[in-house]
């Protein structure tokens, strides 16, 4: 049962935004200042990359953990019409990996940044998340995802995977 009217729900559902979002923000202007160019949301790529570094043949991506279905103590389904959120959040992953292997086939390097890394219990540094992220762009790994750091108990899955690797 949702605790909300069908109204108040309808009115906090439309000011989720799909960008410019506080994460991406912050990872914008933090690689900005570090010296790094980019275009944002690139219309002529698949799946409109938040950012994409031509020279350096690298798109990012700052995925909301419960919007793309994480595995991280962030996201959890909701019991409210839980068939419905399943097959959106389903669906949702299955368009980011059919996203990525378009990008990867086209010659582009993917980093994926989770929303855990920049916020809550687990985030990262804004410094440790800028220098991973600067990293991948002037690195050559083909791809690289950033999480947050969870300890043994609450840990579910989620890693980070260094731009070396």
């Amino acid at each position: 049962m949702d605790v909300l009217t069908p109204e108040q729900r309808q009115h906090n559902m439309s000011r989720i935004r799909g960008r410019d979002t506080k994460p991406e923000m912050l990872l914008r202007r933090q690689l900005h200042a570090a010296g790094l160019r980019f275009r944002l949301h690139a219309s002529g790529l698949p799946g409109r990359p938040d950012m994409v570094f031509p020279r350096h043949r690298a798109a990012i991506f700052v995925h909301g953990c419960f919007w793309h279905g994480h595995n991280c103590p962030l996201f959890k389904l909701p019991s409210t019409r839980a068939e419905f959120w399943s097959a959106k959040i389903s669906g949702n992953r299955d368009r980011d990996f059919r996203t990525i292997a378009a990008l990867r086939e086209a010659g582009w390097r993917v980093l994926i940044v989770w929303e855990c890394s920049l916020k809550g219990p687990g985030r990262l540094t804004v410094a440790e998340a800028v220098d991973f992220c600067a990293a991948f762009v002037r690195g050559g790994a083909r791809d690289a995802e950033l999480t947050g750091v969870w300890p043994e108990s609450t840990q579910t899955g989620a890693e980070r995977r260094s731009p070396a690797e």
